[in-house]
């Protein structure tokens, strides 16, 4: 049975890959920090695919907390996942002269760490069989500005982990990323904003969750790559931008 587990998964950019992943045949573990409401589109593609699909906690702040989650999709599905999917990310709003130990810490763990020991526990699990890896990062890395700085430098750690286990773990298992522009965006625009950043997008659109979940789809299964990074931004990282979207 081909089973992914998706990080991040029952809600935003995580539970659109769940339901993409759902309509390509695989049986889904969604994790999530905060419990609420299962996305409607993928609780819909869930019933509409027939794919097994449970939930399951993890704060990734915890140690140990990645090991346990492998090891608990492990025992519920009896056995361990094909692909991982690591969309679960921390956002904060610091810059350089604001970030601190606390905001570093918090942002690496979460967004860095807790990837590199899901799949370090990923390949023991997989002992040798074949499996994939697909990580969410981010199109600033191409043209980074200076805000949101603890969530950015963990961007970057985690994209160098990705080229080196893409090394590490081959042949059984490959390792790829996908790097979105602004797809879901949060309360903080408003329309008249996400207009002047379709407008500064070199294709004069902004990418669409399903778009993203389409490429991660395509990772999942594409077992001639290893190592790769898709950019799904609309063209944005050709542009440097001076501040974060909403601050244009």
């Amino acid at each position: 049975m081909k089973l992914a587990l998706v990080t991040g998964g029952t809600q935003r950019l995580g539970a659109a890959i769940a339901a993409r992943l759902a309509a390509s045949g695989y049986a889904l573990a969604l994790h999530y920090r905060s419990e609420g409401e299962l996305d409607r589109e993928l609780s819909a593609a869930i019933r509409r695919e027939g794919v097994a699909a449970r939930e399951f906690s993890a704060d990734f702040g915890e140690e140990g907390a990645p090991a346990q989650l492998i090891d608990r999709v492990r025992g519920e599905f009896g056995h361990a996942p094909t692909l991982l999917v690591n969309s679960a990310s921390m956002f904060g709003s610091d810059d350089f002269e604001t970030t601190g130990l606390a905001a570093l810490t918090e942002h690496f763990r979460v967004n860095a760490a807790a990837p590199i020991l899901l799949a370090q526990s990923f390949a023991s699990a997989l002992g040798g069989t074949a499996g994939a890896v697909v990580n969410i990062l981010d199109q600033r890395l191409v043209q980074p500005h200076g805000d949101n700085f603890a969530y950015t430098v963990a961007k970057f750690a985690l994209a160098g982990a990705t080229e080196m286990l893409s090394r590490i773990l081959a042949p059984g298992i490959r390792v790829n990323a996908v790097a979105p522009g602004l797809t879901l965006p949060t309360g903080d625009y408003d329309g008249a904003q996400l207009e002047k950043v379709r407008k500064a997008m070199p294709l004069d659109r902004l990418p669409s969750p399903e778009e993203i979940a389409d490429a991660a789809a395509y990772l999942a299964d594409a077992s001639s790559v290893t190592g790769q990074t898709i950019y799904v931004d609309g063209g944005a990282r050709h542009r440097y931008f001076p501040r974060d979207f909403d601050r244009l």
